[in-house]
C-alpha cells in the first residue's frame, strides 16, 4: 500500500490576491469547548469553559494565531482554513461570519499613508475538531491550547486581543467591549490606529 502524498505548505506569491496595493490575508481563532463534568451538555458563561490554539515563532515568547495570504484559487474561508492546517495543523468548522478585518502594516511602513506593503486580513473564528500529528510547517511553528486569560497576555499584536475578545462574545462568555478590557492592559505596548468598528490600522 502506497504512503499518502504529504502535504507541503503554499509558499511564495505568484496566486497571492490584492485589492488595490493591499495584500489580502485570511486567518482563524482555533478554539474548542470544554465541557462541564457535571453536566456534560451544558457550557454555561465561563470564558474559562473555552481553549484557544495559538502558534509560536521561533526565537519569540510571544504568541500569534494562524494567518497567511489569500490566494486566487480559494475562496477567503477555503484560505482561513488552508492557513490553519499549514501552520498549527489542525481542521476544522469555519464560522462564516467574520470575526473583524484589520489592516495589518510593517514597521517600514507604518509612517506612510501609503497601502503599499500592507495587508488587509480577514479573520474567523474556527471549531476545532481534528489535531494532525504532523503538519507542513510544524518545524517553525509549534502549537499550544491555552486559556482565552492566557491568550490575552500571549498575543503579539493588539488586533488579535481583538479578535479573541470578538470569539468571546460570539459564544456569550463575556460582555461586549468592557470584559476584554479588564482581562488585559497591555494596549499601550502596541501602536494602533483606529481604522473603523471592525477594522484598524496595526503593527505586524
Amino acid at each position: 500500500m502506497s504512503l499518502p502524498d504529504k502535504v507541503i505548505a503554499r509558499t511564495g506569491r505568484l496566486r497571492q490576491r490584492y485589492d488595490n496595493e493591499y495584500r489580502l490575508v485570511a486567518g482563524c481563532v482555533p478554539y474548542r469547548l470544554k465541557k462541564d463534568e457535571g453536566n456534560p451538555c451544558s457550557l454555561g458563561d465561563d470564558p474559562e469553559q473555552v481553549e484557544v490554539l495559538m502558534i509560536s515563532t521561533p526565537n519569540r515568547a510571544d504568541m500569534v494565531f494562524p494567518k497567511g495570504g489569500w490566494e486566487d484559487d480559494e475562496d477567503v474561508y477555503e484560505a482561513a482554513s488552508r492557513e490553519a492546517m499549514e501552520e498549527a495543523g489542525v481542521k476544522g468548522i469555519i464560522n462564516r461570519a467574520t470575526l473583524g478585518h484589520w489592516v495589518f502594516k510593517s514597521k517600514s511602513s507604518q509612517n506612510s499613508s501609503s497601502p503599499r506593503g500592507a495587508c488587509k486580513g480577514y479573520i474567523f473564528a474556527m471549531e476545532v475538531t481534528e489535531e494532525l500529528e504532523s503538519w507542513p510547517e510544524q518545524a517553525t511553528h509549534g502549537r499550544r491550547w491555552v486559556s482565552p486569560g492566557e491568550a490575552y497576555q500571549l498575543c503579539r499584536y493588539e488586533w488579535m486581543r481583538e479578535a479573541l475578545t470578538a470569539l468571546l462574545e460570539r459564544l456569550s462568555m463575556i460582555e461586549p467591549v468592557a470584559s476584554a478590557q479588564e482581562l488585559t492592559d497591555q494596549s499601550s505596548m502596541y501602536m494602533m490606529l483606529q481604522a473603523s468598528s471592525d477594522s484598524a490600522v496595526a503593527l505586524c
